[in-house]
């Protein structure tokens, strides 16, 4: 590795880009740009900076490892970055007693409503979906 190269790796890295990205533009494998920066002390743990702010944390060996810096990081982060399987986690069921087709996010969902569900379970007629 050359001394330019070391140069622009230190650089790319100060701006926050990944080890894959600078690995493409200096034509260099992955881990030796991961495992220089290492050597070098260029490289933090992410359980060490705010996700939200970038604040260095401070952790305490006894508890859990610290993620955001405050509840105001924590909550300012979760908005901008939703749980991502709530948008693409919902299953299409059709209800064995109506024949409605319907989506639930439990995979194990079997009727459209509880009162379908009551109506097959315990014989209860013909009941309108509540």
């Amino acid at each position: 590795m050359t001394s330019e190269q070391k140069t622009r790796i230190r650089e790319l890295r100060q701006n926050g880009v990944s080890y894959t990205t600078i690995a493409e533009m200096i034509s260099l494998n992955r881990e030796t740009i991961k495992s220089y920066c290492r050597r070098v002390g260029m490289c933090t743990p992410k359980g060490d900076i705010c996700r939200n702010c970038g604040v260095h944390l401070i952790q305490n060996p006894k508890a859990r490892k610290k993620v955001f810096c405050s509840s105001e990081c924590r909550l300012a982060w979760w908005q901008k970055n939703p749980y991502p399987s709530l948008n693409n986690a919902k299953y299409t069921h059709i209800c064995p007693h109506c024949g409605k087709a319907f989506a639930r996010y439990n995979s194990g969902a079997t009727y459209c409503s509880h009162a379908w569900y009551i109506a097959e379970r315990f014989g209860g007629g013909n009941h309108a979906e509540t």
